[in-house]
């Protein structure tokens, strides 16, 4: 797999903390949304975006891609970045590998700590005892793997649920929260493949990666009120070990809207004028969730200036909407006549 730079795509350091991380990330989604950019660039940008950010975001997977990179899920066909071309694994037994010549202790426990939650506690013991826990037999290699050569009944220990848990990041718009409808989410899950224990033998199931990837499709419904960095739960929705157990999906709510600014039930969206628009005052014409409506910008107007519409917002837990707030932004026109421009020097004596 060609490395990909995760810190590059949001444009961040390696360094970077993680309120510099999502900073540069809603940034950059709301330049890319595909309701702002419709290019066919902007799209696959956008996609990018909300890759390097599920991972950079996630504070064990973002120490996992440090370690392994752009393949941190899986491992397999890996392609190291920059400084891991020494890396070496010595002994037949995969007890012991070093780094740049230094004894780094027990594979095992490097794979743990590398993998954690992916592969699962049963691996790891099994895999202290030169993997101990699989019985490859002399049928492995060019014939493939079989039930009898992979052995997971000597597994010690069932995966922590915990561990089975996914974290993503759910997008959200405006029109997502003002619906009654649930919305559908679409995710890639990962597991640990139970017919073989990877490696590149033959397997119907991963292909011989170890890892089965999969594309879910769900319907959610989002609560009222939701607030930003709010986790909602699905239970059973996680990962799935080979005992069966299932972990659960958190996802965690980013509103990205480009016309509108959330905060729980209230709304804030700008509406330009004109200068003579903001001096004389004028009836404006907005859209808004609940249809479009009139509404009266006073004289002398100043940039920034708010008007509340009651009962225009988002809906609320107790019943009823949140308020909608007009931001007025004076805008000057893109060309202006010679004759305005003379009055407007005229203005400035």
């Amino acid at each position: 797999m060609k490395y990909k730079d995760y810190y590059e795509t949001l444009g961040v350091k390696r360094e970077a903390t993680e309120a510099e991380i999502k900073s540069a990330y809603r940034k950059l989604a709301r330049k890319y949304h595909p309701d702002v950019n419709k290019t066919k660039e902007a799209e696959e940008k956008f996609k990018e975006i909300n890759e390097a950010y599920e991972v950079l975001g996630d504070k064990q997977k973002r120490q996992r891609y440090d370690s392994l990179g752009s393949n941190w899920q899986g491992g397999a066909d890996y392609t190291p970045p920059p400084g891991f071309e020494n890396f070496n694994f010595g002994g037949g037994n995969y007890q012991s590998f070093n780094f740049n010549g230094q004894d780094m202790g027990g594979f095992s426990d490097f794979f743990s700590s590398l993998f954690g939650d992916m592969m699962g506690a049963g691996a790891s013991a099994g895999a202290r005892g030169g993997f101990s826990g699989f019985d490859f037999g002399s049928g492995m290699g060019s014939q493939g793997y079989t039930s009898s050569n992979f052995n997971t009944g000597r597994r010690t220990q069932r995966t922590k649920s915990e561990d089975l848990d996914v974290t993503k990041t759910l997008n959200v718009t405006a029109q997502d929260l003002f619906s009654d409808s649930p919305i559908t989410v679409k995710f890639k899950d990962m597991r640990k493949c139970t017919q073989c224990p990877g490696g590149g033998g033959y397997c119907s199931a991963c292909g011989g990666t170890g890892i089965i990837n999969e594309t879910k499709s769900l319907k959610v419904k989002l609560p009222k009120e939701v607030k930003e960095g709010q986790k909602i739960r699905l239970k059973g929705e996680g990962k799935t070990d080979a005992y069966g157990q299932k972990g659960d999906l958190y996802l965690i709510i980013t509103p990205v809207d480009s016309e509108y600014q959330i905060s729980g039930s209230d709304l804030t969206k700008d509406v330009e004028i004109t200068p003579p628009e903001a001096v004389l005052g004028c009836q404006k014409e907005i859209k808004t969730l609940h249809g479009t409506i009139s509404i009266k910008i006073p004289k002398m107007t100043s940039t920034g200036k708010m008007l509340r519409l009651k009962n225009l917002g988002l809906p609320k837990k107790s019943g009823g909407y949140g308020n909608l707030n007009a931001r007025v932004k004076i805008v000057l026109p893109e060309k202006l006549s010679q004759k305005e421009i003379d009055l407007y020097k005229q203005l400035a004596k």
